[in-house]
């Protein structure tokens, strides 16, 4: 069984972080900049921040390939943190749609709602434990690939 570092607990615990301080910045009146980036900022990042958190190593465990002609030396390093930077806004997107949904069907939609459902989601998902990463199938003698 692995053991979590201080580092890694504290990354991990960044996106429910951002949560929660989105929901103290509701405090803040309705008008003020600091308030509309803090709520912006977790509803952009944070609940995709820690899904893309539990996925993570079997992301890794298929890096990109690089094209024949190398123009850049780190084309998988790029490609893989621009794949997980993509996934954590277009999740962070999709859940946010998914609770707004969700709470607009049982009648009980408003923003600090909507905020209050991922923010725990997203504390429920940074506890989840990571998915184990496999290695990549090898080709079979004989096989077309």
């Amino acid at each position: 069984m692995r053991t979590t570092t201080p580092g890694q607990l504290v990354l991990r615990m960044l996106p429910p972080f951002g949560g929660w301080l989105a929901l103290a910045a509701l405090t803040l009146p309705g008008a003020s900049p600091l308030r509309a980036a803090a709520v912006g900022a977790f509803l952009l990042t944070g609940p995709g921040g820690a899904l893309v958190g539990i996925c993570r190593p079997a992301l890794r465990a298929r890096s990109a390939q690089a094209p024949a002609e190398r123009w850049d030396p780190h084309f998988e390093r790029h490609s893989d943190l621009l794949e997980q930077l993509m996934l954590l806004v277009l999740l962070s997107v999709a859940a946010a749609m998914l609770a707004a949904t969700v709470l607009l069907a049982v009648h009980a939609f408003s923003g600090q709602r909507v905020l209050l459902l991922l923010t725990l989601l997203t504390t429920l998902a940074a506890f989840c434990p990571r998915l184990r990463s496999s290695p990549p199938p090898q080709p079979q003698k004989g096989s077309a690939l």
